[in-house]
């Protein structure tokens, strides 16, 4: 029974799996083990990508699972960075003073906070922002309710999002900004608490995300294979993540395999090998239980309903057309229920459209803060439209 089973997940997978096995094959042949592993040393080293850190704190989840965040605080007013060009000047060039706005970053699946590091660096010092981690990724503790048998539920991370607020941004007004997995989070979490939208949050921003049907995704698939992957994916899952520890040992030992699958379901151009690395390690430090846990919850996850709650706002709706998780059409049915969303395709880009053109979705980020701002009759910084227009060019 298990070797049938074995067959029919590898005739799921084999197409997801075949383009990335025929390159390291053709790598095995030629560069050694101890060679490979010499080169991914040598990308961390190049590109530290990651390595920004702000205060920490923590929030306590409504199951007492200790959700981890950290703050980047707005330069002083009297002692603006140098290198942020004046982004704290308000509108008629006065004194440099901190945007009244706090923007909270929400990232995806199988990611960590580490992977808004370009916007991070972007925005450092021009805005006051928190980066967390969400329940069983990066550095927040396991789901407690997971741990305990019970499923990891979207609903749940935007009841994660809130206490986060809570405890970090406990007045003032907010920007909510959600990659995948993460807008799904902020969605949910305006879908609970729409009384908090309308007297706190100032903006939203959504990225290679989706409000739903997510089951219908081909994921980059022929119809047969689609339909396959689908039928097997939940039980394979759940039986990996009840092996944690093989398959830990198996993903290591196909380490190649998987490299090739994370670039092709990761970017839709060729990136610098550092930035493709950092991709590889972030997602390899997803353990495969939470990545079993939380894969049933994207079929299930429906929250166009919730999008009217933040209708009127500052809104901006950012993916790249070349991704295969939450094809572009998801944004566009997402910026069609918010008519006054800035929708922006990104040609040529995959769903870490993030990492992969991380300038212009910068400049849309700094605009989206810049509106909010506006909506708060609020001096904007003059930097932030300088980043605005910068990816423009």
């Amino acid at each position: 029974m298990k070797w049938e089973r074995a067959g029919l997940v590898g005739a799921a997978i084999g197409v997801v799996a075949a383009g990335a096995a025929a390159g390291v094959a053709i790598e095995r042949a030629t560069v050694g083990r101890g060679v490979r592993r010499k080169a991914q040393l040598a990308l961390d080293a190049a590109g530290p990508y990651g390595s920004l850190r702000g205060r920490p704190g923590t929030a306590t989840a409504e199951d007492g699972t200790e959700l981890y965040f950290e703050i980047e605080d707005a330069a002083a007013p009297e002692a603006p960075e140098p290198s942020r060009r004046g982004w704290l000047r308000g509108r008629r060039g006065g004194a440099a003073a901190p945007l009244p706005v706090t923007v909270v970053f929400s990232h995806g699946y199988c990611l960590n906070q580490d992977s808004w590091h370009f916007q991070r660096a972007a925005l450092r010092g021009a805005v006051r922002a928190v980066y967390w981690d969400q329940r069983s990724h990066g550095r927040s503790e396991r789901g407690r309710d997971q741990a305990a048998g019970g499923p990891a539920t979207i609903d749940q991370l935007g009841r994660d999002l809130k206490a986060v607020l809570d405890a970090a941004v406990p007045e003032g007004p907010v920007v909510l900004v959600g990659h995948s997995m993460g807008g799904m989070t902020v969605m949910a979490f305006a879908d609970q608490y729409p009384e908090y939208v309308r007297e706190r949050v100032a903006g939203v921003g959504f990225v290679s995300t989706s409000s739903g049907k997510l089951a219908a995704v081909t994921l980059g698939l022929p119809a047969v294979g689609a339909r396959a992957f689908r039928a097997v994916a939940p039980g394979l899952l759940k039986i990996m993540g009840s092996q944690a520890d093989l398959v830990e040992r198996a993903r290591r030992a196909t380490a190649e395999l998987f490299a090739g699958i994370i670039k092709r379901y990761s970017f839709g151009s060729d990136v610098d090998p550092a930035v493709g690395r950092f991709a590889e390690r972030l997602i390899e430090s997803t353990p495969i239980d939470v990545v079993a846990e939380f894969y049933p919850a994207f079929t299930e996850h429906e929250k166009g309903h919730a999008l009217a709650v933040l209708d009127g706002l500052p809104a901006l709706v950012l993916a790249g057309d070349k991704d295969l998780l939450t094809p572009s059409a998801h944004s566009t049915e997402i910026a069609e229920k918010l008519p006054e969303a800035e929708l922006v395709i990104v040609q040529g880009a995959g769903h870490l459209v993030i990492f992969e053109r991380p300038e212009l979705v910068n400049s849309a980020l700094a605009l989206l803060i810049a509106h909010a701002a506006d909506s708060v009759q609020a001096p904007v910084a003059d930097g932030l439209r300088e980043l605005a227009t910068a990816g423009e060019a």
